[in-house]
């Protein structure tokens, strides 16, 4: 998962989308498939999720394709996949948990525990990623609000976000 932070009122999700359209088309010189991507206007934030074989033919192909180079890049291993209701906002949150503090096992449990609590806030979880080396969980929900997906991990385990944000999903 790489994440590009433009800054707030920088990013439109059709100027993501005209970005994204270059990435397919380079994608294959570079052996990176690029799968999904969310936009946080609001905060100016891109979230692309991209199976590839190391991370520098993910910052070669955007280089190539549009020179909007990610300032991170995250080797994730997602979680269960659940469905999209379709019906409410669509959030991306990010905890930071420290190097070498998270273990994809562990975060798999902390699921459970959010699965358990999220309809008492009208929340879905339908996604999440881990970057064990870094620290890093990513969770994808639908929601009324931040803070319903936030009270969620407040009473299923604790572990609080640093940020969520509302994206819109590119296709």
């Amino acid at each position: 998962m790489d994440v590009h932070y433009l800054g707030a009122g920088n990013v439109t999700y059709e100027a993501a989308a005209q970005a994204h359209a270059k990435d397919l088309a380079t994608q294959g010189k570079y052996h990176v498939k690029f799968l999904k991507y969310w936009v946080d206007t609001v905060k100016g934030t891109v979230y692309c999720l991209a199976s590839a074989y190391d991370s520098a033919a993910i910052r070669k192909t955007h280089a190539e394709a549009h020179g909007l180079l990610p300032d991170h890049i995250y080797p994730v291993t997602a979680g269960a996949r659940a469905a999209s209701n379709g019906g409410q906002n669509l959030y991306l949150d990010l905890h930071e948990l420290g190097a070498g503090n998270v273990k994809a096992a562990d975060v798999a449990g902390a699921h459970q525990k959010d699965l358990a609590v999220q309809k008492k806030y009208g929340v879905n979880l339908i996604n999440y990623w881990v970057d064990e080396k870094e620290g890093v969980v990513m969770c994808l929900a639908e929601a009324p609000d931040a803070g319903a997906l936030i009270k969620t991990h407040k009473e299923a385990h604790g572990l609080i976000p640093v940020s969520v944000g509302e994206v819109k999903q590119g296709h």
